[in-house]
């Protein structure tokens, strides 16, 4: 009915390398968000981790400074998101077996 399940096995174990392979790959894809004309500026990876945050000596009011971390960082956060979904999505997708009837990813 499956055809050969220890090919599909394989098709699945190889799906699953590209996917974890995709993940660490992510860690080295930087994105950036930025609030305040770039008072303030955030950086994170695809991974959704935040490697720098960027606030211009021009900022002087704490609750200016909390609102544009905030914004920048969900700016760059909502990207990281998206681009991590694109990529995961795909590499599961090149890595999926042909099984009949389960072909939401083809």
């Amino acid at each position: 009915m499956f055809g050969d399940l220890s090919g599909m096995m394989g098709k699945l174990k190889e799906a699953q390398e590209k996917i974890e392979a995709t993940k660490v790959r992510l860690n080295t894809i930087y994105i950036d968000g930025e609030a305040g004309n770039g008072k303030v500026k955030v950086t994170v990876t695809a991974n959704r981790l935040v490697k720098n945050i960027s606030i211009s000596e021009e900022l002087t009011d704490k609750e200016e400074i909390e609102d544009y971390v905030l914004i920048a960082l969900n700016k760059a956060l909502e990207k990281a998101q998206t681009i991590s979904e694109a990529e995961l999505a795909a590499a599961a997708k090149d890595g999926m077996p042909n099984i009949p009837g389960m072909d939401m990813f083809r």
